[in-house]
């Protein structure tokens, strides 16, 4: 239940802490992960003090057992070994302080830890952490390289000695942290999140020397792969030996064997680059004699060429040519045109002697009816018929006088006599 307090009826330091110590007395035993970072077992005294840190926050809670809880494991229990606590908060309410009172306590193996580390590998490789698209290119040559490692330590004399030694102008920004021990992960985060917030770092190297399972594994600790994956900048993991692979090796977008190694894969060799740059030039050099040679070459070629040496020849040969096919064109066209005109003389003396006028101009002469029809025969007329005679030189009207009698229809013997009279009289 809520207190009711007010600043006219406050409530004493006695009972306040009275009042927190009920509230946590009513909570349960609880199974708690950390690493002992600190250890007190007086002698004669029946109570061990231990104080548990989180590898990855910087926190810890202070821990006390009996004796005998912490005699089963003292062994293989000293301070910087992970442990699992089995403990039932307290609150001693005469210093307001909060602690542990562990009932059992626990190693935390080798195979186990491994074995956890794996589970955390196969969830981050889920989520994508380690997948080959987000590793990024590093650059051919930083001018200015991050480097995190212990102070003073071989890791960070082999990276800057053996830089130095292939590219002495090379400029390095140094974080010295923890690289074991409760205090590394945060302060590796932080040193990590600063180089990366600095622009002229073009790379960041996190560099440690060899050592044990349990010495690396801050570097396996899941907010330093996270702030690891996180950058803006390379990331090149240094850690260890060859064999060693903590998590930081996956995430980082290089990944070193060890911190020489790193050196050599950041920084070029200044002498290996200048025989390069002299291999290259001497390859351009050849390249350019052995094209210039080859263009000359050609040019000779083609100034050896008739047309080159007499530019004048092509056209007079073609002006030959084109001469000589203009007057085969006049002549064959004149050819045709004599032919055309013969044939068209022989056609139109055929036209003439086969034409109608040119009968008529022999004596002949066209009867046509009123119709305009031709007479082609005597049967066709009858007596007093009008007929049109066209000439040679004109036309005039006939009249019929009288047609034959063996023209004359059959069965009509008065037009018949008839017919016959007006012959007699024509």
């Amino acid at each position: 239940m809520a207190v009711n307090t007010s600043a006219d009826a406050p409530l004493p330091v006695g009972e306040v802490s009275r009042l927190i110590g009920r509230w946590i007395d009513r909570l349960g035993a609880v199974w708690v992960e950390g690493q002992i970072t600190q250890l007190s077992r007086r002698p004669g005294a029946g109570v061990v003090f231990l104080t548990l840190r989180d590898p990855s926050h910087d926190i810890s809670v202070g821990v006390t057992c009996y004796r005998q809880v912490f005699d089963a494991v003292a062994d293989v229990v000293s301070e910087g070994a992970r442990v699992v606590v089995q403990a039932k908060p307290e609150w001693y309410a005469p210093r307001g302080q909060l602690s542990l009172r562990a009932s059992e306590i626990r190693p935390v193996g080798v195979g186990e830890l491994l074995a956890r580390l794996e589970q955390l590998k196969k969830s981050l490789a889920g989520e994508g952490l380690f997948a080959p698209e987000r590793k990024k290119t590093l650059p051919f040559l930083p001018q200015l390289i991050g480097l995190v490692c212990g102070r003073a330590s071989a890791a960070e004399r082999d990276v800057l000695e053996n830089a130095r030694h292939r590219w002495p102008a090379v400029r390095f920004e140094v974080r010295n942290v923890p690289v074991q021990g409760v205090h590394a992960v945060p302060q590796v985060v932080q040193a990590v999140k600063e180089l990366d917030a600095l622009d002229d770092v073009d790379v960041i190297i996190v560099a440690r020397g060899g050592g044990s399972v349990e010495d690396l594994l801050p570097f396996s600790d899941e907010q330093l792969v996270r702030a690891v994956a996180a950058c803006r900048t390379p990331v090149v993991s240094a850690i260890g030996h060859e064999p060693d692979t903590p998590l930081l090796d996956y995430v980082a977008d290089l990944r070193a064997s060890t911190p020489t190694d790193a050196a050599k894969k950041v920084v070029p060799d200044v002498g290996e680059e200048y025989e390069r740059v002299q291999w290259l030039r001497d390859r351009a050099r050849r390249s350019v004699e052995a094209f210039v040679d080859r263009e000359e070459r050609g040019l000779r070629h083609a100034l050896a060429r008739p047309v080159m040496e007499d530019p004048h020849r092509m056209i007079e040969v073609r002006e030959e040519q084109v001469t000589a096919l203009a007057d085969r064109g006049r002549r064959t066209l004149g050819h045709l045109l004599d032919r055309a005109a013969s044939e068209l003389s022989h056609t139109h003396a055929r036209v003439v002697a086969l034409s109608p006028a040119a009968t008529l101009k022999r004596g002949y002469a066209v009867l046509q009816k009123a119709d305009g029809d031709v007479v082609r025969a005597a049967d066709e007329v009858t007596a007093d018929e009008v007929l049109r005679a066209r000439v040679a030189e004109g036309e005039f009207t006939v009249r019929v006088e009288n047609v034959p009698a063996e023209n004359v229809p059959v069965g009509n013997e008065n037009v018949g006599n008839e017919n016959v009279g007006n012959q007699e009289s024509a």
